[in-house]
């Protein structure tokens, strides 16, 4: 018979394994996105929902979910808690995919580099929790490195900071609903309110002579099609892994995204990195190593680094 505690370690081993997926997966976006570079933003995103709960909605069936579908779906309470995340996750994508398709692969990596910052002041605002020294410390450090961007780039990183709070809140209702809901059941939910108003839009599109489905190339039909897998893969894992770890470890794991849009910013796609931009990067780097630190001393001695 397997313990209590070495089942909880199992856990929280598969937690992370899901963590390390999706957050890898996230980090490989810009690559998906060149072969659908042709569609505009807005008509990407409406691929993007309604092929996620037609995927979503298949998946339910073949895993046999769908007992549980109807009971989350009778819980008012915690549909409008997923339709609220729903609405978060799609202004992620609207910000990120057009960031990726105007060359600002960057900006979106900064945005997720600040991601865990945010995590904290989430926790200290909405959970009540009390910042340490050095979470403080952390928090004026990044404070400083966006207004070295601002002044640097004339105009402050809205794309860096929408992306950061949105996936900052959606990531504290996911695993604040975890207990409740199992992945699958909680994405198609998530998706369900907004997917009629993407496929009014991709028909209307399609109608009108606007829509690149089926009119550029097989390469880009096909890639559109699996905007639902490619968007419920990453999803699915993120919100097991966020009912099985807390959420200051799935915040240090997301540290594998933005490293990755970083390097292909830069290696892959040549994009500038005048000097503001260095400094405000090393200064939120340098942010995220004060915080890691303090998590982990945290993580040690809570007792004892109550006020550090």
């Amino acid at each position: 018979m397997v313990s209590p505690t070495t089942q909880q370690t199992q856990l929280d081993r598969k937690g992370v394994l899901y963590g390390f997926g999706a957050y890898g997966f996230w980090g490989l976006y810009p690559f998906y996105y060149l072969l659908i570079i042709a569609a505009p933003a807005d008509e990407v995103i409406a691929h993007r929902i309604f092929w996620t709960v037609v995927v979503s909605f298949a998946a339910i069936l073949v895993a046999k979910q769908w007992k549980e579908f109807k009971a989350a779906i009778a819980n008012r309470q915690l549909f409008c808690k997923l339709a609220g995340a729903g609405v978060l996750v799609a202004t992620n994508w609207s910000v990120y995919v057009w960031a990726v398709l105007n060359g600002r692969v960057l900006d979106t990596s900064l945005g997720y580099f600040v991601n865990p910052l945010v995590t904290v002041l989430l926790a200290v605002f909405v959970l009540h929790e009390r910042l340490r020294r050095r979470q403080l410390a952390a928090l004026g450090i990044a404070s400083c490195a966006v207004i070295v961007i601002t002044v640097g780039y004339g105009e402050i990183p809205w794309v860096s900071l929408i992306l950061a709070l949105s996936f900052g809140v959606y990531s504290l209702i996911k695993n604040k609903v975890g207990a409740d809901v199992t992945p699958l059941v909680g994405l198609t939910l998530e998706t369900i309110p907004i997917a009629p108003f993407a496929l009014a839009f991709i028909i209307w599109l399609q109608a009108t002579g606007a829509g690149t489905l089926a009119n550029v190339s097989p390469v880009h039909t096909v890639a559109l099609l699996m905007a639902g897998a490619v968007t419920a893969i990453p999803l699915a894992l993120f919100a097991s892994a966020a009912r099985r770890i807390p959420l200051s470890t799935l915040g240090l794991l997301q540290y594998i995204c933005p490293l990755s849009q970083f390097l292909i910013g830069v290696l892959v796609f040549h994009e500038l990195m005048p000097t503001a931009r260095w400094i405000g990067f090393c200064l939120v780097w340098v942010a995220l190593v004060v915080l890691t630190y303090d998590t982990w001393r945290a993580s040690r001695k809570p007792a004892a680094t109550e006020g550090d």
